[in-house]
């Protein structure tokens, strides 16, 4: 898939992975859209880069339908979409304030899981209208989970849980959707510099990096970007979930 004919959509893209991923696109050639509940920072994003911004809240399916309708409206169709919209907590499931909130453990699910099939579902309808490629593809999806939903940490059960789900259904929603030339993959990222790791202090970040083989450090978030463009362009890479952490393996 030629980047510079890709007309993507980015959830979660008003900071974090997803931001860096709208810059990586739209400085490649690509027309992008940003989908966020931030309309202070997706819209100074889209103003800085020429994108265009929808406020979306990828658990409501009217949100993100309408969304996906304005996106297609402005750049003329939809070929591509990767999912950064998510959310975190540490909690453990039975802690001394009592059991793990079952309001929070379920909002985690919704928006991480459930929200990132929701926005493949609807944006996979939108795509199966375009003409194919000379690959006969259609579109491309990539997901973000984490190294979490393989070896989560205690406080994660509700945050890995929500991962894991979205490794698990890689597989199965690429084979779905094969017959329409519409591929889906997986990243896995580890510890990367993004708003909530940026929040901690110095001390406390470079102790989260003394744990990564090499290279020693967190990540970037442009190096996700960079391997989310890639699952975009190679039409060979279909059904996979990939790490991208440093060999980081948390205990």
């Amino acid at each position: 898939m030629d980047i510079t004919k890709t007309a993507a959509i980015v959830t979660g893209a008003a900071s974090g992975l997803g931001a860096a991923t709208v810059r990586h696109l739209a400085e490649a050639g690509a027309q992008v859209t940003i989908f966020d509940r931030d309309d202070v920072g997706g819209g100074a994003l889209a103003d800085e880069l020429g994108a265009g911004f929808v406020h979306v809240d990828v658990t409501d399916e009217a949100s993100v339908q309408a969304g996906i309708g304005q996106a297609r409206d402005r750049m003329g169709r939809i070929t591509a979409l990767v999912n950064c919209a998510g959310i975190a907590h540490a909690v453990k499931t039975l802690g001394r304030d009592g059991p793990h909130p079952f309001d929070l453990f379920r909002r985690t699910i919704d928006v991480n899981l459930v929200g990132t099939f929701n926005c493949l579902r609807l944006a996979a309808e939108a795509m199966a209208a375009n003409a194919p490629n000379d690959d006969g593809e259609r579109g491309a999806i990539v997901n973000t989970a984490s190294i979490a939903a393989f070896d989560g940490q205690k406080g994660q059960a509700a945050y890995a849980a929500s991962k894991a789900g979205v490794v698990g259904m890689a597989l199965p929603v690429a084979r779905d959707l094969a017959s329409l030339g519409i591929r889906v993959n997986t990243i896995a990222p580890g510890l990367f510099l993004t708003p909530m790791l940026l929040g901690l202090p110095e001390e406390a970040r470079e102790a989260l990096a003394a744990d990564v083989p090499f290279p020693r450090r967190l990540g970037r978030p442009e190096e996700y970007a960079r391997l989310a463009r890639f699952l975009i362009e190679s039409p060979y890479m279909n059904g996979e979930s990939i790490r991208i952490d440093g060999a980081l393996r948390m205990r």
